[in-house]
């Protein structure tokens, strides 16, 4: 049997509650991996500023980028010298890997321009729903309204939370969000350039679950009237099959990946048009696309097959 030891620090740090803590927690539940003495080493996530990939390694070497976002809007993300120095560290020990895993043709294309991996080194492998995810009867109402929009994840400035809020508001829709993020804004330092956009939010119409387990998230998913995605950029996008999994129309921002994981099955908007976002919510809600039939297309099974084939041919 192949010998493969998986680098599992996103379980220990800020990722673990993250899509990258998500896809690191399925890998370990689903590859057999063997620490001692391995052939492939698999690092499932990227610092871009922090030095943490080692440029000397003694067995070949599979890293996944999700999305280098924060080197596409460098006017929002900005380094710092350390940051700046760590970059380059990391671009110096990628250019030895054997392998670069990505989410999307989005972030393929990102990560050849920005990182200059070449397209032969980079493999697309698509991320997917739980099984977990599916529509059900759910009983337990957890307090929210009859109807809202649903969000789920970071507020990252390149979620787009403020134009999200701004949309529900227009709609006079009550607008939920899952996510620890979410539920802390106001211990954050606002006055940093990477969150002062969530400075003076009006969150009255705003409902902040915070962090809520697998099977509170299925619920409240079968309780949305929509999911919107708002994002300016996105790598993949799990959330939106999540929810087009458990039958919930979908909303989202023509941009990046997003496109490519939705479909024929999605409402489309301008992220930077606050009344297109708006109008694409009221019209998903009363939307009757097959979105189940598009989740089904992504499948976890078929994303680790494609992992331990990438594993597989470096070893022959």
């Amino acid at each position: 049997m192949l010998r493969v030891k998986l680098i599992s620090t996103p379980l220990k740090d800020g990722n673990s509650t993250r899509g990258v803590g998500e896809y690191t927690r399925r890998l370990v539940s689903m590859i057999e991996y063997q620490d001692k003495d391995p052939e492939v080493v698999h690092y499932p996530f990227f610092d871009l500023f922090r030095h943490t990939l080692p440029i000397f390694r003694k067995c070949k070497t599979v890293v996944t980028i999700h999305d280098v976002i924060p080197l596409e809007y460098p006017e929002i993300y900005k380094p710092g010298i350390k940051g700046w120095i760590n970059l380059q560290l990391q671009k110096l020990a990628l250019s030895g890997v054997e392998q670069v895993i990505t989410d999307s043709y989005a972030s393929v294309k990102a990560i050849h321009k920005h990182l200059r991996v070449p397209h032969h080194k980079i493999k697309l492998i698509y991320l997917a729903a739980g099984d977990e995810f599916k529509p059900k009867k759910v009983t337990r109402k957890y307090g929210l309204p009859k109807k809202f929009v649903l969000f789920i994840g970071d507020v990252n400035w390149n979620k787009n939370i403020p134009g999200l809020i701004a949309a529900c508001k227009i709609n006079s829709l009550p607008l939920v969000i899952i996510g620890r993020q979410a539920k802390e804004i106001e211990t954050f330092d606002l006055n940093h350039p990477e969150l002062k956009h969530l400075k003076d939010l009006d969150l009255s119409n705003v409902i902040r679950l915070g962090y809520v387990s697998d099977e509170e998230k299925v619920d409240i998913l079968n309780l949305a009237s929509v999911y919107c995605q708002p994002s300016f950029a996105e790598g993949f996008g799990i959330p939106v099959l999540e929810a087009m999994a458990c039958g919930i129309q979908v909303a989202v921002s023509k941009t990046h990946s997003l496109p490519e994981i939705s479909g024929n099955t999605a409402t489309y908007f301008d992220p930077y048009n606050i009344e297109a976002m708006a109008e694409a919510i009221l019209i998903a809600m009363n939307s009757k696309y097959d979105v189940i039939s598009q989740s089904k297309k992504f499948s976890w099974s078929k994303t680790l097959k494609e992992i331990q084939m990438v594993y597989n041919k470096l070893c022959q």
